[in-house]
């Protein structure tokens, strides 16, 4: 019986069928990297662009951020924040964001990740769901958390502005637009209110000492369709570690401490966590960073003047660039790949954006319920149009009759046959965050995620999405 799936011939040489999965906690990944490129740029942080290419921003080595996560896990275990704790993080791509992330997991404690945006009856529901009695936020959104904080267990308030990681002198210069747009404004001293830098400068770089294991709960990723109230995807230490493991197996040409990856995917959605906190911290490379995930003219300068090697994003995102009136004033060369996910992605806006960056487009497919990769498109292969990819290393998938027969049992469906996908790997969530009825119908005996997505496949393997079963996630 040959049990090598059908899909595997079409794996880039030298991608595994196969990983080993280190069973260590995240933050490991940065002592690593810490350790073997100390002085390298992890997080380069651009604002905005001055003549001549002069920029206002800010940069931390991997020693610079291991040392800032060290010192915020400190203060928030001085603040009582304790193991499996959860603590909500609500901010635009900034450094805060990933020194708060690997600081929040240092101290034990769970992120839970707030979309910006949201409106306080959105935020109150993450807040009381959840259960987070710390928030990190900007000075612009204090009103907002101070609105939605009724009802739930919030005690203490953290703020920062996007100002705050740069010099003295770009700080005052970009302090009177940022505080146009009514994202920075004063906010009075008051109990329990902290401001982000002070609390890392007053606290040492000595988290307090914790015992993980590999299916600790480490964050609550809120996930829902176009209706209904979000559920929270609690994504384990293994679930991160084993997706970070995946992604640079698949792109298996990358140079660890040579890449440079544009990380304008909100940070927010787990698609941008993992691949521009995480991923980016395995392979040591530099995560370049913006605040503004629709801001195109500045997406297109850091291309050029970074020389970016990954570019990851959504359709819309390539498409925008592809439209942009100067795209042709810009180097884009420097690309060497890009994934796409998060909708379907035209066969035209990859073609084009391949002729102008070099760089290949492949699609990819992906759920906050797997961490989030799971399908996708080998690189240096034929291009399958419509076809979202092929299962990814340690993944497995069935295709299931969408409803069960009379005994409450789900069948394979032929090849070529349409059906509900089901997807099997160290990915896969460890349930929705309580709520065991949905999880017991999410997740069956086997480990395996019903997606609630209509698919079919091919005879080589390749995945195709045809339908919702019903509105489920959007990664």
């Amino acid at each position: 019986m040959n049990d090598v799936p059908v899909w595997y011939q079409h794996y880039e040489e030298g991608v595994p069928l196969t990983l080993d999965i280190p069973d260590t906690p995240i933050y490991q990944i940065l002592r690593d990297s810490r350790n073997r490129f100390p002085n390298k740029i992890a997080v380069r942080f651009i604002l905005k662009y001055l003549m001549k290419g002069i920029k206002i921003g800010s940069t931390y080595t991997f020693a610079e951020l291991d040392e800032a996560s060290d010192r915020f896990a400190a203060a928030l275990h001085g603040l009582g924040v304790r193991q499996h704790d959860r603590v909500a993080v609500m901010l635009p791509n900034l450094p805060q964001y990933v020194t708060a992330f690997y600081g929040i997991i240092k101290a034990g404690a769970i992120v839970v990740n707030i979309n910006p945006t949201y409106t306080p009856r959105e935020v109150q529901h993450q807040l009381n769901d959840s259960g987070a009695e710390t928030i990190l936020t900007l000075t612009g959104l204090y009103s907002r958390v101070q609105e939605s904080r009724h009802g739930t267990k919030l005690k203490h308030v953290i703020l920062t502005d996007i100002v705050d990681s740069l010099q003295l002198h770009w700080r005052l210069l970009a302090a009177r637009q940022v505080r146009a747009t009514g994202m920075m404004v004063k906010v009075p001293p008051a109990p329990n209110v902290y401001n982000f830098f002070e609390l890392i400068r007053r606290h040492p770089a000595q988290p307090p000492t914790v015992t993980y294991a590999p299916d600790d709960v480490q964050v609550l990723q809120y996930t829902g369709g176009t209706t209904g109230t979000p559920r929270a995807a609690m994504l384990t230490h293994r679930n991160l570690i084993s997706n970070a493991c995946q992604i640079q197996a698949w792109l298996n040409k990358i140079e660890i401490g040579g890449e440079k990856i544009l990380g304008a995917l909100p940070f927010f959605h787990v698609y941008g966590m993992v691949t521009n906190i995480i991923t980016s911290t395995k392979i040591a490379a530099e995560s370049v960073i913006i605040p503004n995930p629709r801001d195109a003219d500045l997406i297109l300068q850091i291309i050029d003047h970074e020389k970016i090697t990954f570019y990851p994003a959504v359709p819309a995102m390539y498409s925008v660039l592809l439209n942009h009136p100067r795209l042709k004033e810009f180097d884009l060369h420097s690309i060497k790949s890009c994934i796409s996910a998060g909708a379907s992605l035209p066969i035209e806006v990859a073609n084009k954006f391949e002729a102008v960056s070099k760089g290949q487009v492949v699609e990819a497919y992906g759920l906050s319920e797997t961490s989030p990769a799971a399908v996708a498109n080998p690189f240096g292969g034929k291009r399958r149009i419509g076809a979202v990819g092929v299962p990814i290393s340690n993944t497995t998938v069935e295709i299931v009759t969408v409803d069960p027969d009379e005994n409450g049992e789900y069948h394979l469906v032929p090849v070529g046959e349409e059906g509900e996908l089901i997807i099997y790997g160290p990915q896969v969530m460890k349930g929705y965050w309580n709520n065991p009825e949905d999880t017991a119908k999410a997740i069956n005996a086997r480990g395996g995620l019903h997606t609630g997505d209509i698919v079919r496949m091919d005879e080589e393997g390749f995945l195709y999405v045809v339908d919702r079963k019903k509105d489920l996630i959007i990664a």
